[in-house]
């Protein structure tokens, strides 16, 4: 499928750890962007009543571009790796554009799963296994 047959509502979508980031970065970012009219898409945007996983999955699926914010506590919390893990199916099967930022962690921790990245790959991995 192409990425011209699914509907774009955003430009972007963004990904991040709340307690990590959104008020010392990702709310700037996302102000950032809706100051040069570009549609950004980050989970303040959620309706009361919204279901949360059904929304999100479709924000990132309308989204032309994904930024993934990546931060020392990102991959402890389940939600943001379905995030990253339906963002980077879009990817390949859709061709979206992901872009990562790394907040205040060193990205050999993520390539090399090391440091709080590995403790949390390790126990999705035990979980998935069960």
């Amino acid at each position: 499928m192409s990425s011209s047959s699914y509907t774009t509502k955003y430009d972007v979508f963004i990904s991040f750890r709340g307690e990590d980031t959104r008020e010392t970065f990702t709310v700037h970012l996302f102000n950032a962007l809706a100051n040069k009219t570009i549609r950004a898409y980050m989970d303040c945007l959620l309706q009361r009543g919204d279901e949360v996983w059904p929304a999100l999955e479709k924000a990132i699926e309308s989204s032309l571009i994904s930024i993934v914010v990546f931060s020392e506590k990102y991959a402890t919390l389940k939600w943001c790796l379905e995030e990253l893990v339906k963002i980077l199916q879009w990817r390949e099967y859709h061709g979206q554009v992901v872009i990562s930022v790394f907040y205040r962690t060193d990205p050999s921790d993520i390539r090399n799963q090391s440091g709080s990245f590995e403790k949390a790959f390790a126990k999705y991995e035990r979980d998935f296994a069960e």
